[in-house]
């Protein structure tokens, strides 16, 4: 597998692991404190919902775990669904948050949210363009259906 490939495979796993165990685990403090150092990105755009945040954060582990698998049995068909997997995710989070985003209170929360799900969704796209031209590798030989023919013996 390409070495570009893994690193954005690694990307996603990592991503998606830190990520989605703080939405699972710690819902109420992502909500109120995510992404970090003062910036508070998910509080203004609703009400406190337990149950979303540890669903969103579960599907997050998931494309998490499934990140990791592809990257370390180096599986190139997991790898591009890895990366369609973020592209349906993603592309319609970053479509909302950018009709909403004048929900955020600065123009600089504002700009670095666009920027970064738009890095998000590019990324993963540039995951799939990248894994589709990387060789799958040969496909496992078929099981035999017919019963094997018997060598001609020489007497």
């Amino acid at each position: 597998m390409r070495l570009t490939v893994k690193l954005l495979l690694g990307w996603f796993a990592l991503f998606g692991l830190v990520v989605g165990l703080w939405q699972a685990v710690f819902p109420a403090s992502f909500y109120a404190d995510f992404p970090g150092m003062g910036h508070h990105w998910v509080s203004p755009d609703g009400p406190y919902n337990e149950h979303l945040l540890r669903d969103v954060g579960l599907g997050n582990l998931a494309v998490g775990t499934v990140a990791l698998v592809a990257l370390l049995t180096g599986v190139v068909w997991v790898a591009r669904a890895v990366g369609l997997a973020v592209v349906v995710m993603n592309l319609p989070h970053q479509l909302y948050h950018q009709a909403h985003v004048s929900v955020l209170p600065s123009t600089t929360d504002q700009v670095l949210q666009s920027v970064s799900l738009a890095a998000v969704s590019l990324t993963a796209v540039a995951l799939v363009v990248l894994a589709s031209r990387t060789p799958a590798g040969p496909a496992p030989a078929a099981p035999r259906t017919d019963p094997p023919v018997p060598a001609p013996s020489h007497r």
